[in-house]
């Protein structure tokens, strides 16, 4: 299995697996080592009191991209620290897409950013996560 295959492989794994990500909805578009795209429709229940996606589902969006991302080489990674800016807001309908892209990866540390934009290509979510790289494997090969 190559790279691409191993990539694809350990993120459709960790979809199955992810009640929460499934919850919001979150579609896969891309997968790459070090790198993924999905996306989410925002709906009503997502909202807070003033009409606008509560920060949690833009957040959430960026930090399962993080996730396929950053694990998709094969070891398990976790979040050790995450950031999100939050440009301009986000309303019921809105179609979310997160990008995840490696910035840097070391044995035990990466380093991803990951932008969020709506439909209109204009960007609602700037993330930075770093995450901890542990010796575990998804899949014995």
């Amino acid at each position: 299995m190559n790279e691409q295959e191993k990539a694809e492989k350990i993120v459709r794994h960790m979809i199955e697996k992810d009640e929460f990500s499934r919850w919001l909805g979150i579609e896969i578009v891309e997968i790459k080592p070090g790198y993924s795209k999905i996306k989410m429709k925002v709906r009503k229940e997502m909202l807070n009191g003033f009409g606008i996606a509560h920060g949690g589902i833009t957040f959430s969006l960026a930090d399962s991209a993080l996730a396929f991302a950053s694990n998709n080489y094969g070891r398990i990674a976790v979040a050790l620290e995450t950031g999100l800016a939050f440009p301009s807001p986000v309303y019921e309908n809105d179609e979310l897409t997160a990008v995840a892209e490696e910035q840097s990866k070391g044995n035990s540390v990466g380093i991803y950013n990951v932008t969020v934009t709506n439909q209109k290509n204009v960007k609602v979510g700037i993330f930075r996560g770093t995450v901890y790289r542990t010796k575990k494997e998804f899949f014995k090969e």
